[in-house]
């Protein structure tokens, strides 16, 4: 590492690792933004020396990875999805690349050790050399293939499952755990695993990780379950998630997702821009160290201290978690109530609760697509103001005062139906957007940059309990909310005295149980 370069990191690293560190409480765990070697040609065959070839080089890069953790005593490192093969291959053109992965379940093996044990597995045999090389647990994603007859009903035409796999390597080398990804993101090479599986290991430094893969983060299986049903409190997830604006960047996603579950999350996506891929991070419910740079080439290592047990960084809210097994609308998700918030009244509906001045302009709905489904909203007209919209059972409010740039535009938007573009599931949303220009018809439309200081009070009557609060102000950069939880059977969210302009401020609600229903 360049000594030009530790000034930076320092910096970018200051909301975690510049606390008072008790090796008891704190371990340090590092991710890598890669930018992969791709294959140009993925849907041509090759032999497997030429697929080794591929892999090898990046392969070396994550090695000098390893190296670097070392150095800075990293206890576990996180690689991302795809980032040793790339992506866009079909069926047969993958063949190559897979490599048989035993299930550590049964079958104990060091592949450092004991690399002629199976055959075919020279990436296994490298991945586990660098984790005992450099005394790390690490984690990465390979694909790989298992062997399957006609005694099986799901068994493939071609006698094989084909799936997207994270493997875990101990500090020793040894093969610790796999995880067949479920859900998988147009992805014809690789199959749906028949069983859905929910895959731990544990760790000497942090107890029990929980493995998911990118797609993943938006299901309730396995995330939920692994979550809620294990009590997990650090989770690796791997990425190669494409950016979405202005709901479903990755750094929007992994932040939301750490705070919302009150978990740890160690989460490296793939760096490729051209592909609006970036975005990386390791966050604890309350605190974050990212990484998104869409001019940048290169990739990016990030090293952070993690707490042990989440809680000993959820300092902003007080509350309990709902262990109940209800339906997902009686028990609440998480319950943070900060009482100099705005309150509600006490056994007020949301007609009264929500009252309009006399003779107050009230703006004119208005429809505008936005992440590929059709919000309706209402535009922020005023520097101060209450606003209600609502869609189907789902009604959303906003007070808010603020200091608006003359050229910035923002709207109130709502919307309570089933996401059909890009996967399939039923979400609820509330959210303040900025939009991309003057007009109504640009409100839904990415953007990054905001002048607009706001303070405000976001709610809504959500269905569901599974609420991911996102704020995110101007150049990419993430906030958190002052409070955040339930009132009277509404979340809330709320934030003032923010430093840069706000881009996006959402609750986005998933609604699990309706997936079914479509």
């Amino acid at each position: 590492m360049s000594s030009s370069w530790l000034p930076l990191i320092l910096l970018l690293f200051y909301p975690v690792a510049l606390v008072h560190i008790n090796r008891n409480e704190y371990y340090t765990a590092a991710v890598y933004e890669h930018r992969p070697v791709l294959n140009l040609n993925p849907q041509s065959l090759v032999d497997r020396q030429t697929a080794l070839r591929l892999m090898n080089y990046n392969l070396d890069i994550y090695e000098e990875q390893v190296n670097l953790a070392s150095k800075q005593g990293v206890k576990i490192i996180v690689f991302p999805e795809d980032g040793i093969h790339g992506f866009n291959y079909s069926r047969a053109s993958i063949f190559p690349f897979l490599e048989p992965i035993p299930n550590p379940e049964f079958v104990k093996w060091n592949p450092c050790i004991e690399p002629d044990k199976f055959r075919g597995t020279e990436v296994l045999n490298r991945l586990s050399c660098m984790a005992r090389k450099g005394q790390m647990f690490l984690v990465a994603n390979v694909p790989g293939k298992q062997l399957c007859n006609s005694s099986d009903p799901h068994c493939p035409s071609d006698g094989r499952y084909q799936f997207n796999t994270n493997v875990v390597f101990s500090s020793d080398g040894d093969l610790i755990a796999r995880y067949f990804k479920q859900n998988l993101y147009f992805e014809s090479a690789f199959n749906v695993p028949p069983v859905v599986e929910h895959v731990k290991f544990e760790t000497p430094f942090a107890g029990t990780f929980g493995i998911l893969t990118c797609f993943d983060l938006l299901f309730f299986e396995p995330t939920v379950t692994l979550i809620e049903k294990y009590g997990i409190q650090q989770v690796v997830l791997p990425l190669a998630w494409n950016n979405q604006l202005p709901l479903l960047t990755a750094i929007q996603a992994q932040r939301a997702f750490a705070t919302a579950f009150s978990i740890n999350l160690l989460a490296p996506n793939i760096h490729s821009p051209s592909m609006e891929m970036t975005g990386s991070g390791i966050y604890t419910p309350v605190k974050s160290v990212y990484y998104h740079n869409m001019t940048n080439a290169e990739g990016k290592l990030i090293v952070a201290h993690v707490p042990v047990t989440a809680s000993q960084s959820h300092q902003l809210h007080s509350g309990e978690f709902c262990k109940l097994k209800k339906a997902e609308h009686d028990c609440p998700f998480h319950r943070y109530i900060d009482k100099e918030s705005f309150v509600f009244t006490e056994g007020e509906e949301d007609y009264h609760m929500f009252k309009v001045k006399q003779g107050t302009r009230v703006p004119d709905v208005f429809y505008a697509e936005m992440m590929y489904d059709n919000y309706t909203l209402l535009p922020l007209l005023s520097s101060k103001g209450e606003l209600k919209v609502c869609h189907n059972s789902l009604c959303c409010y906003l007070v808010y005062q603020g200091t608006f740039s003359d050229n910035e535009l923002y709207a109130l938007g709502v919307f309570d139906g089933l996401h059909t573009v890009h996967g399939t599931y039923y979400v609820q949303v509330c959210t303040v957007v900025k939009c991309s220009a003057s007009s109504y018809t640009s409100c839904g439309v990415g953007v990054t940059d905001a002048d607009s200081l706001i303070n405000f009070k976001l709610w809504g009557n959500f269905s569901t309990k599974y609420i991911f609060p996102e704020i995110l102000s101007s150049e990419m950069t993430l906030d958190l909310a002052d409070s955040m939880g339930w009132e009277n059977n509404y979340f809330f969210m709320s934030r003032s005295g923010m430093s840069s302009g706000l881009v996006t401020a959402a609750l986005y609600g998933r609604w699990y149980s309706k997936d079914k229903e479509w």
